[in-house]
């Protein structure tokens, strides 16, 4: 059982709140909080109001806020960053959770408002808060070019937050290609690349993720082994010449059957004892949690596209079994996030 314990008076409370503890981390970083008290070391609500210039009340209502919520520690009339913070700004883990915070604010906030009619609809109504045309939300980016880049900015650090995850567990001993289906801007293959230096690799995606990739795979030095393909990967056929086929947060955006669907195209492409990748934050398959996912699916559940989720393991399973995969290993990541990677072989 994934939660034993029934919500307390003091849960309640971080729940019927929750938006507005987001939104005090939220200030935190905007205002600079967090990063003044590590350059500054312990501070004073008075040295603080000076150093981010801000009026003593709203210092006062800042501390408050993070200190309650032990994002911040108070010792004596000092403040400073609660221990997991300074150790993530130390090893500089803390700006992927800073344009986490961004993502939340910028792109799911806005959306998950719509969470009772999504629900209701059974639909991603909160898509209608991303001007565009098409039914999901990558579509609909290509004309909002500033939250386009914003977008892939934050999936990128999505993704430098569980890709050693993808690259502990994808084991390409003995890969030459590998397609990167819904590749967006190379992170998962230039991740892969550099811990693996024999395959080659192909990121198929939209043209406006792959004017990010190159740029990013150039940086990298790795325009030698990692190509891009531009084309709609359910429009198109996948091509072949490849003996791995990876999915790398990408099946939890589409339908049952759209999966069903990608994966017997993957299965077509391959060759015999070929194999497939799936990586993404995995719900647990009692239907009780983990926290994670629950939360997450929010975002999920009200803007990607019309039937996004996070899916149990079993489902994928089955989805594997019916395009004709045979052994499937399944080997989750072990983290704080849900994340792990399936593999199946044809």
């Amino acid at each position: 059982m994934t939660n034993p314990h029934p919500v307390d008076s003091d849960g309640l409370t971080r729940i019927l709140f929750g938006a507005s503890a987001f939104h005090l981390l939220h200030a935190g970083c905007e205002l600079g909080l967090f990063d003044r008290l590590s350059e500054a070391g312990p501070q004073t609500q008075a040295q603080l109001a000076e150093g981010l210039t801000l009026h003593p009340r709203a210092v006062q209502i800042l501390l408050l806020g993070t200190t309650s919520l032990g994002l911040t520690v108070r010792d004596g009339d000092r403040y400073a960053n609660a221990p997991l913070i300074a150790g993530q700004i130390a090893d500089g883990s803390w700006e992927i959770v800073e344009d986490i915070v961004q993502f939340e604010d910028r792109v799911v906030m806005p959306a998950a408002s719509d969470l009772v009619e999504a629900l209701r609809h059974n639909t991603n109504v909160g898509l209608r808060r991303i001007p565009g045309e098409g039914d999901d939300l990558y579509h609909r980016l290509a004309s909002q070019p500033d939250l386009e880049t914003l977008f892939y900015r934050c999936m990128r650090s999505w993704s430098r937050l569980s890709n050693p995850i993808l690259v502990d567990r994808a084991d390409l001993a003995g890969v030459s290609r590998v397609l990167d289906v819904g590749g967006g801007d190379g992170v998962n293959a230039i991740a892969l690349a550099e811990a693996n230096p024999d395959p080659a690799f192909t990121v198929v995606d939209l043209p406006g993720a792959l004017d990010i990739a190159r740029k990013r795979i150039a940086e990298r030095g790795l325009t030698e082994r990692i190509s891009v393909a531009p084309g709609d990967i359910f429009a198109d056929a996948f091509p072949v010449g490849y003996d791995c086929v990876l999915f790398a947060n990408q099946l939890v955006i589409w339908s049952p059957e759209e999966n069903a669907a990608l994966l017997a195209k993957a299965y077509a492409c391959l060759p015999p004892g070929g194999q497939v990748l799936i990586f993404n934050a995995f719900s647990d398959d009692t239907g009780d949690g983990p926290l994670y996912a629950a939360l997450d699916n929010v975002y999920f559940a009200t803007l990607p596209a019309p039937s996004s989720t996070l899916y149990h393991w079993g489902q994928y399973e089955e989805w594997l079994g019916e395009a004709g995969f045979g052994r499937v290993e399944r080997l989750p990541g072990g983290t704080w996030t849900p994340h792990g990677v399936l593999r199946a072989w044809k």
